[in-house]
């Protein structure tokens, strides 16, 4: 079964915009509840600094992928996204 692992790390400027508009994260997280009702993400964990994400995807390749980043709001403030083909072994 494959999954795209998708790691997140936003700039430090992009973490004090963020803060200071709270409509950011509810955006944000807007997105993030759809793709688990549509069933395309399996897990999302952020850090405890709130500077890290790790999204996994299923179901979809990394081209699509890409796109869904893209498409949200804390993109802008992404310092640095690394994608990784994985084939879920259990």
């Amino acid at each position: 079964m494959n999954r795209i692992l998708v790691l997140i790390t936003l700039s430090d400027s992009g973490i004090e915009t963020i803060k200071s508009n709270p409509e950011l994260p509810k955006m944000e997280m807007e997105f993030v509840n759809q793709w688990k009702q549509q069933g395309i993400l399996e897990s999302f964990f952020i850090s405890v600094s709130k500077k890290d994400a790790v999204i996994i995807f299923k179901d979809v390749d990394e081209s699509k992928t890409r796109e869904l980043i893209e498409i949200l709001p804390y993109f802008p403030y992404m310092e640095k996204i690394e994608y990784h083909n994985l084939n879920k072994q259990f």
